[in-house]
């Protein structure tokens, strides 16, 4: 074999290009014999120290983008509907759940933003805040304010389910036309719950419910209003003296007072002008995005607010079921935030809402429900509302998991498994209980994506410019105040 030496004083640039086994000189690297790598497979907490390279988390990029895997930087997709598609969940629900500052609706309105490019309508009932108005409006889409002096949402109102009905004939207008009663007794009995905080009895519902009929049939139209149901109650025509088992009218009038008292406080108490007249919401089918903007009633009480998210659930509910019923189907993602300040005013309110809304997979929506705490459901009023509460957020297909307690994953356990290193990581996302001033929470962006038994996927959102502008949540701390000049002040 041949060998040739190099002079090791000639630099490194003018040396000739060695063999694959190394010059013959000292310092040269020659190997008398090179063997063939040997290929190990282990797990990457096995050979983490001697090959401490990470492996590609396995998630699918298919979906709105909503950041990078925090362990590979693979960027991360997420669609309800395609994940459904595909198998990877039985349902398009979608459970938000973090400490305030992780950017909840912030990752919610990216989703927005996204499936709306995919083209679903975004349905927003019962913005409690107003803080998704911005970008409604900047999708094109429409938002009306609900209030006292602003627009108002009729309780009995099919809202575009009305012209779903008009339209058809045969069984299909049948089926249309209970649905719209169900509806509107559902609603009217979750309304009187709340302002008695207590249950409707049974005749109770009769009554209601012949009363509506009533109502819808003798006024000649088909969106009655609560002063109507009042006024044929009060006046006992037709059925109304038979449920009651009433003797004459003294007696009806007897037998009726609670229950007519509480329907006149929905026209007359804390309620007043908001639920006792007629929509003066239209809403477009075919428009790409719709808000019920009700931040004008947050400073009012619960029972209002209450009010006004089940009203605003119904009339969502509604536009659905219309879209459907018009054959004109378009997927929808709709939000409810803040959802137990409406559930938490009366007991009974969970099963009530659910009849009222109660959408699945078959209707193309994909839902997200965010609140701050599991312990919001240790706040409704019994164990049974509570029971229910945590089987409708345990039905949700996907969780969206941010920075919380270590005393809040007792409660997360009930709904999702969660590793030592999955419970690890959120917590160590939590804010620390420090004084520290100017300091961003450690979690903001950050979220764990759980499915099932599968393992999480820890994901790192980053906004765009435009995004920092259209989701900031605290802008009204930055604004700046202007306070009045003092007496005597001159310009």
């Amino acid at each position: 074999m041949e060998h040739r030496t190099v002079d090791p004083a000639l630099p490194f640039r003018e040396r000739p290009v060695p063999r694959r086994w190394g010059w013959p000189v000292r310092g040269g690297g020659r190997a008398a014999h090179v063997e063939a790598g040997v290929r190990y497979a282990a797990t990457t907490s096995q050979l983490c120290g001697l090959f401490p390279f990470a492996v590609s988390s396995g998630a699918s990029v298919h979906g709105v983008p909503i950041g990078r895997h925090m362990h590979t930087a693979e960027p991360v997709g997420l669609d309800p509907a395609e994940w459904l598609r595909t198998g990877l969940v039985s349902n398009t629900g979608v459970w938000v759940q973090g400490q305030p500052g992780i950017g909840k609706s912030s990752i919610t309105k990216r989703m927005i933003t996204g499936l709306v490019g995919y083209g679903m309508t975004a349905v927003i009932p019962g913005d409690i805040k107003g803080e998704y108005t911005p970008l409604i409006t900047a999708l094109g889409g429409s938002v009306w304010r609900i209030g006292r002096g602003l627009h108002a949402l009729n309780p009995l109102d099919a809202g575009p389910l009305s012209a779903a009905h008009d339209r058809s004939n045969g069984a299909v207008r049948e089926r249309l036309h209970e649905t719209i009663r169900a509806r509107r007794l559902s609603l009217l009995e979750a309304l009187i719950t709340i302002v008695r905080r207590g249950d409707v009895t049974v005749t109770e519902r009769r009554l209601l419910g012949a009363a509506l009929d009533t109502a819808a049939d003798g006024l000649g139209r088909s969106e009655p209003v609560i002063p109507d149901v009042l006024d044929v109650l009060a006046t006992g025509v037709g059925p109304l003296q038979g449920i009651a088992a009433s003797s004459d009218d003294a007696d009806y009038r007897r037998a009726t007072r609670e229950l007519t008292n509480t329907l006149g406080l929905l026209c007359e108490g804390a309620i007043r002008g908001i639920f006792d007249r007629q929509s003066s919401v239209v809403a477009d089918p075919h428009t790409a995005a719709l808000s019920l903007d009700i931040s004008a009633l947050d400073e009012d009480d619960d029972d209002v607010v209450a009010a006004a998210m089940l009203c605003s659930w119904a009339w969502s509910a509604s536009l659905i079921d219309a879209t459907h019923a018009l054959g004109e189907r378009r997927n929808v993602v709709q939000v409810q935030d803040e959802l137990w300040r409406a559930l938490r005013a009366a007991p009974g309110l969970v099963e009530r809402s659910d009849r009222i809304t109660r959408l699945n997979r078959h209707r193309g929506v994909v839902s997200f429900q965010v609140t701050h705490s599991l312990d919001d459901l240790e706040a409704l009023p019994t164990e049974a509302d509570r029971a229910k509460a945590r089987g409708m957020a345990s039905r949700n297909g996907i969780l969206l998991l941010g920075g919380m307690a270590d005393k809040e994953l007792d409660g997360l356990r009930r709904i999702t498994s969660l590793t030592a290193g999955e419970a690890s990581l959120i917590t160590s996302w939590a804010a620390p209980p420090t004084w520290h001033s100017g300091r961003l929470h450690p979690g903001r962006g950050k979220y764990l994506i759980k499915s099932g038994e599968r393992m999480g996927l820890p994901v790192a959102l980053t906004l765009t410019p435009t995004e920092q502008q259209l989701y900031d949540t605290d802008g009204a701390f930055r604004r700046p105040v202007t306070s009045a000049p003092p007496a005597g002040h001159r310009p």
